[in-house]
């Protein structure tokens, strides 16, 4: 792996107002980042100073018997919407949600492995061209309605869209693509008589437009994780597929294992790898991804130390491409 490569210093501020407006309660917190960023020797790197930040408002109230809420999350100063979600929650009948980026469906379970820090496929190069599917989640984050309940100790988070997955202001609507839908389920070992237990499993749909000569099917994304955890330690277990149905595209096999430690209230640290199969279209010959990574993390009250370092090799399917990141980053949260 190679050197540092990133340093983020991170000032996470949390509720800056609260005001009350007739039956509604606003609230509205923010977040900025300052990063210094190096590039491995395959990428190019220009200025390589960076500043981020998140504002978020969230206002909530009963309107005529429902509790509904708004989030929305802006970034860069402004620059423009990230994220929003418009929620009803209907008590027993549970909660019945629009998504503009906040995360629903399939893609909240997308990666369940435990980690200390980031994800150990995080600021890796992602895929391009025809292995462009990446993680699970058939109807994506955006342009979704989201419904959520429990029942019995199982819960169901839904997503469904019509058409391409934009995030439109009102008045518009998207360019093309097609419609999509998908499900995740998830319990704890409570349910099961285990404690300590953690799992779920998820499948959906994307169609893939008319059935001509290139497509022959809509897409299908399935995966099922198990985490255990035993006093300081949790391990976890994913698996993933993604069927592409589209002639000349490899379908995606993932597998992939965690392990964190809690060394004690303040340390943490975490190792974790995965295998990706790309299944080769035609007569191509199948190409296996393999990624690790390692992440700790200490925490001094409000102060968080962060890093982790990850590594590829045949990235994307491709033989012979390779990727590796470091990070560290720290943290104060008031």
């Amino acid at each position: 792996m190679n050197n540092i490569k990133k340093i983020g210093l991170t000032a996470l501020a949390g509720s800056l107002v609260a005001i009350s407006a007739q039956a509604a309660e606003m609230t509205v917190s923010g977040a900025t980042m300052l990063t210094y960023t190096s590039e491995d020797g395959t990428e190019v790197t220009g200025n390589p100073f960076g500043m981020k930040t998140n504002l978020s408002f969230t206002a909530s109230g009963e309107v005529n018997g429902y509790n509904v809420s708004y989030m929305q999350t802006s970034m860069d100063q402004f620059a423009g919407m990230s994220s929003a979600r418009l929620s009803v929650d209907m008590g027993d009948m549970g909660t019945l949600a629009f998504d503009q980026g906040s995360g629903s469906g399939l893609a909240t379970i997308d990666d369940k492995t435990p980690t200390a820090a980031e994800e150990i496929w995080d600021g890796l190069d992602v895929a391009t061209g025809a292995n462009a599917q990446g993680l699970v989640g058939a109807a994506g984050n955006s342009g979704v309605f989201n419904y959520i309940n429990t029942i019995g100790g199982v819960t169901l988070n839904a997503a469904a869209r019509k058409g391409s997955g934009a995030k439109n202001s009102d008045g518009a609507s998207s360019g093309a693509g097609q419609g999509a839908w998908d499900f995740a389920l998830t319990t704890d070992g409570e349910m099961l008589g285990v404690d300590g237990l953690a799992i779920g499993a998820g499948y959906g749909e994307a169609e893939n437009g008319s059935l001509a000569s290139s497509t022959y099917g809509d897409a299908e994304h399935m995966t099922a994780f198990a985490n255990y955890s035993v006093g300081p330690v949790t391990f976890g277990y994913q698996m993933s597929y993604i069927e592409a149905n589209v002639n000349g595209t490899d379908d995606e096999e993932t597998k992939a294992w965690g392990l964190a430690f809690n060394v004690n209230e303040n340390l943490s640290i975490s190792y974790g790898e995965r295998d990706v199969v790309f299944k080769g279209a035609g007569a191509s010959a199948d190409v296996t991804e393999k990624g690790d990574g390692i992440a700790v993390a200490y925490t001094m009250g409000s102060m968080k130390i962060a890093g982790n370092m990850n590594d590829v090799s045949d990235n994307d399917g491709t033989s012979g491409s390779n990727d590796s990141m470091t990070e560290i980053a720290v943290s104060f949260a008031f």
